[in-house]
Order: C-alpha cells, then structure tokens, then sequence
C-alpha cells in the first residue's frame, strides 16, 4: 500500500471554488480502482492551505489514477486556483496504533 500526501495551498478568494470542485469529485475519486481511502484536512492556522491523504494499492494503481481523464479534470480545475505550487509525498504506513 502506498499513502499519498499532497499539500496545495490556495488564493483565499479561491476557496470556496476548490472545495465546490472537491465535493464534487470526492467520490468518482474515492470510487477510482486503487484508491482505498480519501480525506481533505485543512490548515488550523493558515485556512488556505489544505492536504489530501489517501491510500493506494500500489503506485501503478496512483499513476493510473494520474492519468486518467478524472485526475486530468480535477488538476484542469483545481490549478489555476493555487498560489504556491501544490507538494506531494509518497510514503509507506510502517505503524498504525488504534
């Protein structure tokens, strides 16, 4: 399994656009073959910056992901509303504690 941590910062006027643009494509993205898990977190200090954390079978099912027409569409959407370019990581889970 594969996490994929992705951290996008935006203009403020442009907020309420992305999150729109991500409730709206939550689930077609959850839904994507591959995808085990999705969640958005928000900054708590600076509201403009946001993460996704998911989980992945395996970074060819990610890079499928990242190719296809859905990803093609929420970055066409989500991009022109960054103000500093998005970072992502990559990471194994090595512990979960319950």
């Amino acid at each position: 399994m594969l996490v994929r941590i992705v951290k996008m910062s935006f203009d403020p006027v442009h907020i309420e656009i992305f999150l729109m643009n991500f409730n709206s494509k939550k689930n077609d993205i959850r839904k994507f073959e591959g995808c085990q898990f999705l969640e958005l977190y928000r900054d708590k200090k600076q509201s403009n910056i946001f993460f996704t954390y998911s989980y992945w079978d395996s970074e060819q099912k990610l890079e499928a992901y990242r190719h296809s027409e859905l990803f093609k569409g929420v970055w066409a959407a989500t991009k022109p509303l960054f103000n500093a370019k998005p970072v992502a990581w990559s990471v194994d889970k090595l512990i979960t504690l319950e």
